[in-house]
């Protein structure tokens, strides 16, 4: 079974019980930790308390950079893990690292064996369609020379990440010229993503734009 799940936050991932859409525990999971869209932004604080709480609670992960490797590289060096959580930060960056890489070929074919993708922020939105979601931000990030914001195509919609209430009017409006349907996820959400099913998870009401 294919099996994503798409988060706003890495929080929700730590802060709530995922087990039951797991093959297993997450504590007894082994779980590659991508850290690559951290090394383009100002602040990366998230990732240092990330790593806490995922100590904290025991969980089996290890880091790794998919920047300036090469697709066998990756395929050797994330063999033998049950889950993939993408970590958030600059999308532009993170997209332009996939594609050198050739992570999105391997990424597909761990999904396709039964590994588990999950995304937070950045790295749910390289697992859309596009990342045109990035260019909405006024954290002005690096675009890295992105222009082309195709991005791995796991998912048939887009995401807006950080959603606030507050925003929605202006989500709407961008929506009106979208190709893809936009879901909207606060920190508090996930799309959790199993074959064709498509569940919110988390507080708060769906957002489909």
């Amino acid at each position: 079974m294919k099996t994503l799940i798409l988060t706003s936050s890495g929080n929700f991932i730590t802060n709530n019980n995922i087990d039951q859409f797991l093959p297993k525990k997450l504590t007894d999971c082994k779980i590659a930790y991508i850290i690559t869209g951290s090394k383009k932004v100002p602040d990366t604080g998230y990732i240092d308390r990330h790593r806490q709480k995922m100590t904290e609670l025991n969980i089996d992960y290890t880091e790794f950079d998919i920047a300036e490797k090469n697709e066998a590289e990756l395929q050797k060096e994330l063999d033998g893990y049950d889950i993939v959580l993408v970590e958030g930060g600059n999308s532009f960056y993170l997209l332009k690292a996939v594609r050198e890489s050739g992570f999105d070929n391997v990424i597909n074919k761990l999904i396709e064996n039964g590994v588990i993708y999950i995304g937070s922020s950045a790295g749910s939105y390289i697992a859309c369609p596009s990342i045109i979601m990035a260019t909405w931000s006024n954290r002005n990030f690096d675009e890295c020379g992105i222009t082309d914001y195709t991005a791995m195509n796991l998912v048939p919609f887009l995401i807006k990440a950080h959603f606030t209430p507050d925003t929605e009017e202006s989500l709407k409006e961008k929506a009106n010229h979208l190709e893809y349907p936009l879901r909207a996820l606060s920190d508090d959400q996930a799309i959790l993503v199993q074959d064709e099913k498509i569940q919110l998870l988390g507080d708060g009401d769906e957002i489909i734009l």
